[in-house]
């Protein structure tokens, strides 16, 4: 009688993020896979916890400006319960039961591309909102802060380079909004 293969995760030694390969619909996935995912993130979708349906019925009713928080988003090859596009931020729900291993590999590997995953337990979220909204706040104006300084060097760095005549111009984006720009 044939021995009856399931799926088993590599064992990883080392703390190093899986490499992430760009390829059909920017990720290393094949079709099926990503329709299979959506499809799950769909049921999920349809079927939330608790403690997701709270954060989700707060993250409605909130204004947060021009950041929205998308339910059950897939991300690459995982799904992460809340993800907010703009900020390259995921909040992923810890829920009793899951497999902790899994859900550090999936963090490390979005972390590899610039998403900033905050991880919260559904308890905390059941039991005391208002620090959670609190703590996700905070999160969210670091990412602002990160994704500001950022841009800053980037145009900082730009305007250091030559231009294409060969000398160094006064280089101004007309969407910077630095200090010491003049129009």
């Amino acid at each position: 009688m044939t021995e009856k293969k399931t799926l088993k995760l590599p064992v990883q030694t080392d703390d190093a993020a899986p490499a992430i390969k760009k390829k059909g619909r920017g990720w290393e996935i094949s079709e099926s896979r990503l329709d299979a995912l959506h499809e799950r993130a769909r049921e999920m979708r349809r079927h939330p916890s608790e403690a997701h349906k709270v954060l989700a019925d707060k993250f409605a009713s909130a204004d947060l400006g021009r950041h929205t928080f998308k339910r059950h988003a897939v991300v690459g090859s995982a799904i992460v319960d809340f993800n907010c596009h703009s900020l390259g931020m995921a909040i992923d729900i810890d829920e009793e039961g899951e497999d902790e291993a899994l859900a550090k590999r999936r963090d490390k590997s979005l972390e590899a591309v610039g998403i900033r995953v905050m991880r919260i337990a559904a308890k905390d979220i059941l039991e005391n909102i208002d620090a959670v909204l609190t703590r996700i706040t905070a999160g969210m104006r670091l990412r602002i802060a990160d994704r500001q300084q950022a841009r800053r060097t980037h145009f900082d760095e730009k305007a250091r380079r030559p231009r294409s005549d060969g000398e160094r111009g006064e280089y101004k984006p007309r969407t910077y909004r630095g200090p010491n720009r003049e129009d």
